[in-house]
């Protein structure tokens, strides 16, 4: 019995280096191509954004995702960007990340015409790789928070795409603490995707599930 609980606190204790050493070195591997100003931004024709829920589980509206179209729209507007790949999870005809997301941004004054909806970003992973192997992008703008930046800017870097990433705005200190938790828990995770699990991404088709499910009521 000794032994076992030994076993297991060295186990504990080892996950526990595992995932502080992936943290620091993606924070440290993708430093220099993580941006927060607009000024010091190099222009990208494209920019990849990556989605999140409009509102939060309790109906409010969520500022990760409202603080990610702004600067999405600011970019554009600069002339930082020319073209938006807006790509999210949209799983079923009631959740749809990327449609959210042009709304906004056609809200904030972004013409319809330079938006592409990718519907299969169902995962960080997913997304970068998609944005290459689906849309042919191998040099593009990523568009998220910064403690989300690192972790893409990592999954593009080590798949051999010339990224660079914009911060938006953040959300203030303790307004979501478990996505904070979520997301130093999923660099460990990335780490593994890129050098050892190798998660097979969607590259076959990019259906909006709404649009399918109305085309199969018509018929």
């Amino acid at each position: 019995m000794k032994n076992l609980l030994k076993a297991i606190i060295f186990l504990v204790f080892i996950c526990l280096v595992f995932i502080l050493l992936c943290n620091f070195w993606i924070v440290y591997y993708t430093r220099q191509y993580n941006f927060f100003s607009i000024e010091s931004l190099p222009s990208n024709d494209v920019a990849l954004v990556l989605g999140t829920s409009r509102n939060t589980e309790k109906g409010k509206e969520n500022l990760f995702f409202k603080y990610r179209m702004e600067a999405t729209a600011h970019l554009f507007k600069e002339g930082k960007i020319k073209y938006i790949i807006l790509s999210g999870n949209n799983d079923s005809q009631y959740y749809n990340e990327p449609l959210d997301m042009k709304k906004a941004l056609l809200n904030l004054g972004v013409p319809e015409n330079v938006m592409t909806l990718d519907y299969a970003g169902f995962r960080t992973f997913d997304s970068v790789v998609r944005c290459r192997q689906v849309f042919n992008q191998d040099n593009f703008t990523i568009i998220s928070q910064n403690f989300h930046n690192a972790r893409a800017l990592y999954i593009a870097r080590n798949e051999g795409i010339n990224a660079i990433s914009f911060a938006a705005q953040d959300v203030p200190d303790g307004y979501s603490f478990r996505t904070l938790i979520r997301e130093y828990l999923a660099r460990p995770k990335a780490v593994l995707d890129v050098h050892f699990l190798r998660p097979s991404a969607d590259i076959t088709s990019n259906n909006e599930i709404t649009k399918k499910m109305k085309n199969q009521k018509e018929k």
